[in-house]
């Protein structure tokens, strides 16, 4: 997809964490002598693509980089065995809506559409929701940041455009990546053999200049250090079966199928519980299934204020996570409750697992 051009110096807003824990790559760290002079945020837009992305990678892991990969979710949808690919080979994935629309022209719910689809087309893929979306030609406003946080994404922009989106030539691309300096993010896209030739003079350069591809830090917006590759143990967590919580509601009831859980009928149907936290900030998964295929919508609402949203597209259950949410200490009341119905779905719950 083409790029309309942007002013220098767009902002990189803060992050809320990266994507996922990578095997496979080795990694520098935050002590590499290798990188005196800081770290990179390399990007790819509009993937994956069954004629490059698997070119790309294999160009990224042979030069020793990372990235942050921007998909579309319709090719999220139409080749999730790539997206797997990109985490394999320790890449960290975004969301770049859908069908790439200019979404500054859409209305909000169109706007959430074309989110929402992404979200769960990458986490269907990967079985983890990004945190990060890339607006297609870098439009924005305020109702798009206003829906963003409701569905705990954060918007990333670039300080650095390639241009190959233009017609760059690989000359002209690494001559752009040339001026990335400690902390900035350069856009570049997966589909274009311009950008994949450029890939291993752009490693040398930073090689060249003491800087290393790094990922997008989830305090300052600005690549740091990645984090260290490798799997992360496993966190042990609390799991609340959803039969087990106060039900509420005038049709919220128990069901045996398609798992031993709770339905959520109508409008301000809910599950709630009391939990003490003794800190802050947590993950919450939440295993569930809309009764058809259309989106079902189940907000978390901790202290009486909503903390995001859970989506599931269709009668197989899946778990859909949202990643460091804030909240009160002590003993909050911890919800589950449909907020928009349409009658034309119902939420199934199985359980809540808070880490």
């Amino acid at each position: 997809m083409f790029k309309a051009k942007l002013v220098k110096g767009a902002l990189a807003l803060a992050l809320f964490g990266s994507l996922f824990s990578l095997p496979m790559m080795p990694a520098v760290n935050a002590a590499d002598a290798n990188c005196p002079n800081g770290y990179v945020g390399l990007t790819f837009d509009d993937g994956p693509n069954p004629g490059n992305t698997t070119n790309l990678l294999n160009a990224l892991k042979q030069s020793g980089l990372r990235a942050t990969m921007f998909n579309t979710g319709q090719n999220a949808q139409n080749y999730p065995s790539l997206v797997r690919d990109q985490v394999s080979a320790g890449m960290w994935v975004g969301n770049h809506s859908y069908t790439h629309p200019h979404m500054t022209t859409l209305s909000s719910s169109q706007m959430s559409s074309e989110i929402t689809r992404t979200q769960q087309a990458i986490q269907s893929a990967t079985g983890s929701a990004p945190k990060l979306f890339r607006p297609p030609y870098g439009e924005t406003n305020a109702t798009l940041k206003s829906i963003l946080s409701q569905n705990g994404l954060t918007e990333v922009l670039w300080n650095v455009d390639s241009q190959d989106w233009n017609g760059a030539s690989t000359a002209q691309i690494v001559a752009a990546a040339g001026r990335l300096q400690n902390g900035d993010v350069i856009l570049m896209h997966d589909q274009y053999q311009a950008t994949l030739q450029a890939i291993p003079q752009i490693a040398q350069n930073l090689k060249n200049r003491g800087l290393c591809s790094g990922m997008i830090s989830p305090s300052t917006g600005r690549a740091v250090a990645p984090d260290g590759g490798g799997t992360t143990p496993p966190v042990t967590g609390t799991k609340i079966e959803a039969e087990s919580m106060t039900k509420s509601g005038q049709y919220t009831g128990n069901i045996s199928s398609p798992f031993n859980g709770v339905a959520l009928y109508a409008n301000n149907d809910s599950v709630k519980f009391t939990h003490n936290f003794t800190t802050g900030t947590h993950n919450f998964s939440l295993r569930g299934a809309s009764n058809n295929s259309n989106m079902a919508r189940v907000d978390l609402k901790i202290g009486g204020q909503t903390k995001g949203t859970f989506y599931f597209g269709g009668s197989s259950p899946a778990v859909y996570t949202l990643n460091n949410v804030g909240h009160g200490i002590g003993n909050q009341v911890v919800e589950l409750v449909v907020t928009a119905d349409n009658g034309t779905w119902d939420a199934y719950l199985d359980y809540l697992e808070i880490q």
